[in-house]
């Protein structure tokens, strides 16, 4: 009999969380860069705006727990992720275009995979399962956010769709997980699933939380700005 070697969970847990974080850049970098497309920018700020987008939450989840330098600083494959993902929107947009609604669509994937990615980095840096899913939250969004304030939009995480609460719902999933002694596998998938269920469902049915009433030329402008 050979005796079977045990499996080394804190290098697993590595694993997951880098493959998590990588695919999470590539779809945000889509995201990014289909709206740097939609603003007719140059190839350069396309691939800027796919970097930012892709990478801005991941950046601050590693300043916040001490990973540093940040992961997308230090790896090459963030970078070269970032810039495969804007390459390939900007010169075949056309195709990607036939999706109904693309930037919804990687926005959506983006904050699932963020989401559980930064809950479970958080859980490996010793963080306190309320921090940890409050950074997968804030890993979450922080991509989107950066994205819409280079665009001088309102960020998504602010409107009234529901999307941190989201990000919140899928990275809760993941402590949940961890604090029951589940697979981190199941729990990063099941996160992820809720994530992007809650997102796409809230977009499809208009689910929000309450937005801050506003009246006469107030609420007049603001439903002017909407339209445009």
């Amino acid at each position: 009999m050979f005796a079977v070697p045990s499996l080394d969970v804190a290098a697993a847990l590595k694993t997951l969380v880098l493959t998590l974080d990588l695919l999470g850049t590539f779809v945000f970098a889509l995201s990014g860069a289909v709206a740097g497309v939609r603003r007719r920018l140059d190839l350069f700020g396309v691939l800027v705006l796919s970097f930012v987008a892709a990478n801005s939450g991941g950046i601050v989840r590693d300043l916040l727990i001490g990973a540093t330098p940040p992961a997308a600083i230090r790896d090459w494959r963030y970078l070269a992720v970032s810039l495969l993902a804007g390459g390939l929107i900007f010169f075949w947009y056309p195709v990607i275009k036939r999706l109904r609604h693309p930037v919804l669509l990687f926005d959506a994937a983006g904050l699932a995979l963020f989401c559980v990615a930064g809950a479970q980095k958080a859980l490996v840096f010793g963080l306190e399962p309320v921090m940890a899913a409050l950074l997968g939250m804030l890993t979450g969004v922080g991509g989107g956010v950066a994205r819409d304030v280079l665009l001088s939009e309102i960020p998504a995480v602010l409107r009234a769709e529901i999307y941190a609460v989201a990000a919140l719902a899928g990275a809760s999933v993941v402590v949940a997980g961890a604090a029951l002694g589940l697979p981190s596998t199941a729990s990063a998938c099941a996160g992820a699933a809720l994530c992007f269920g809650l997102r796409l469902a809230a977009i499809r049915y208009d689910w929000h939380l309450p937005v801050a009433r506003a009246s006469g030329q107030a609420a007049a402008d603001a439903d002017a700005a909407e339209r445009r």
